[in-house]
């Protein structure tokens, strides 16, 4: 985990992120077979721009939303299991739902996993709510998953 100095440095760090995602989202997009699937993982990307814009204006202003809710965690993605996509070229729905869901996760472990890091209330306040921002990611895909791949079963 890197060692942040600044409030700057954190906000690069996650703003470096939201652009790794965004990448992320369209690397799934290209290796998704049908165009219905590469719409979806495109629509992702650009709502991963939208919090990368997010965070560029609160570097700006220094200045961040306070998050009163927790959001509710299914789980669905806790008990898949990893989906190598090295050498994928057709990748399906499910699997990259399942992708999505996990990389999600470990996002909302590192920011919370940095909250317990600092006695900063500022610093922890800021990685609480974007900790929070990416359970809310996880949660939308674990209700894609419920609703698209269980509902199949």
């Amino acid at each position: 985990m890197d060692k942040f100095e600044t409030f700057n440095d954190i906000i690069d760090y996650a703003i470096s992120e939201e652009a790794s995602a965004i990448t992320f989202y369209r690397t799934l997009a290209s290796k998704a077979k049908e165009k219905w699937v590469k719409a979806v993982f495109e629509d992702f990307a650009k709502e991963e721009e939208g919090h990368k814009r997010k965070l560029e204006n609160i570097k700006k202003h220094e200045s961040f939303p306070q998050q009163k809710n927790e959001v509710i965690d299914l789980k669905i993605g806790d008990y898949l299991i990893d989906v190598d996509v090295t050498n994928e070229t057709d990748l399906g729905y499910q699997e990259a739902l399942i992708i999505a869901m996990k990389k999600e996760k470990a996002a909302f472990r590192l920011y919370s996993d940095l909250a317990g890091k600092t006695d900063n209330e500022a610093l922890k306040a800021l990685f609480l709510c974007l900790a929070q921002e990416e359970a809310k990611h996880k949660l939308r895909f674990e209700v894609e998953y419920d609703n698209e791949v269980y509902a199949e079963n």
